[in-house]
């Protein structure tokens, strides 16, 4: 596990590829991030929401479009990126020793209670974190790196097998698998939490915006921990609109599901071999995955490697056909060598 004083290397970092392996970034063809490719489409933003500060009415409305868009029960909390909520997890028990994360999958977690001197212990399942005696356990749906899916069955026994466990579920990635969302149900189960991110799926990390799904009590906790205005006014105003536009988001359900169809293409033409996917990206079995990164580094692409898995690399969607074929002749050039 990454000391907690120690960054963990995430996707995105192409500045220090391009530091690297030279290139300017209209070269690059950066594949090392879950974002989509494609962005939604932004509003015109009055003056006045970069002026002044949000409005407690402004961000009840985007909280009450988010509630409707993700299947929600209960109003969620607006958040600067879900990371900002992960860095406020380990207040909803302040005075735990113990938490069980499903692993491998997102570093941060269990930073974020290493600093509050909390142990996060590694589970590969929900049953095996049922025979721990922890105060929260952290499940990622889909997960991140490699796709894996927890039917919401086995998310719902969980919770009411275990009320004393807090079941986090960490939905960054569930856009394109609604069918999965345990949104509905946080606030109706009381140790439920959901998190949704907004900036992966409508391609606008740089928003940052999430939120978070609680019973009232754990919502409040959030809420006081975050401070008033914690969400920008034109972060809302994006929000509201992103949220408002039912055809945009068809739109981009449809381009996503034609650039993951020509993303597995070029793998396969490449014979790359897949291990496990979202909506969003493939983690793909290449032996030597940071051997990999870097080679197809010196190519100008940028993929992501694990040190929890040092065989394998995760890639993110192509945005086009040219770009499919560039990524399949690399992996074809990084394979031969």
């Amino acid at each position: 596990m990454t000391p907690i004083d120690v960054p963990i290397d995430h996707g995105g970092a192409l500045a220090e590829a391009m530091a690297r392996h030279g290139g300017t970034a209209s070269e690059w063809l950066d594949l090392s991030t879950g974002i989509s490719p494609f962005s939604l489409p932004l509003p015109e933003i009055a003056p006045d929401a970069w002026r002044r500060l949000p409005e407690r009415a402004e961000v009840a409305r985007v909280c009450e479009l988010a509630q409707r868009h993700y299947g929600g029960s209960v109003l969620p909390v607006a958040v600067p990126g879900t990371q900002a909520a992960i860095q406020l997890l380990p207040w909803l028990r302040p005075h735990a020793e113990n938490i069980a994360i499903v692993s491998p999958t997102y570093g941060e977690y269990a930073r974020s209670y290493g600093r509050m001197g909390m142990a996060a212990k590694p589970v590969p399942t929900l049953e095996a974190a049922a025979q721990l005696q922890v105060a929260a356990v952290i499940l990622a749906n889909p997960n991140n790196p490699d796709g894996r899916e927890t039917p919401r069955d086995d998310i719902f026994g969980f919770c009411r097998a275990h009320r004393h466990k807090l079941v986090i579920v960490d939905e960054a990635f569930a856009d394109m698998r609604q069918d999965l969302s345990m949104a509905g149900a946080a606030g109706i189960e009381p140790n439920l939490i959901v998190l949704r991110s907004f900036g992966k799926f409508f391609g606008l990390a740089g928003v940052r915006l999430g939120f978070v799904f609680a019973e009232p009590k754990l919502a409040a906790i959030v809420q006081e921990r975050l401070g008033p205005w914690a969400v920008s006014g034109p972060a809302l105003a994006i929000a509201a609109h992103a949220y408002s536009r039912l055809d945009l988001v068809r739109d981009l359900r449809s381009r996503i599901e034609a650039a993951h169809a020509m993303t597995r293409s070029a793998l396969n033409k490449a014979g790359v071999q897949i291990a496990g996917e979202t909506a969003s990206f493939f983690l793909c079995e290449v032996g030597d995955g940071a051997a990999m990164r870097e080679t197809l580094a010196s190519h100008r692409i940028l993929v992501r490697a694990f040190d929890h898995s040092p065989s394998r690399i995760r890639v993110g969607l192509v945005p086009d056909d040219l770009a499919a074929v560039r990524l399949r002749e690399t992996f074809r050039i990084a394979r031969r060598a």
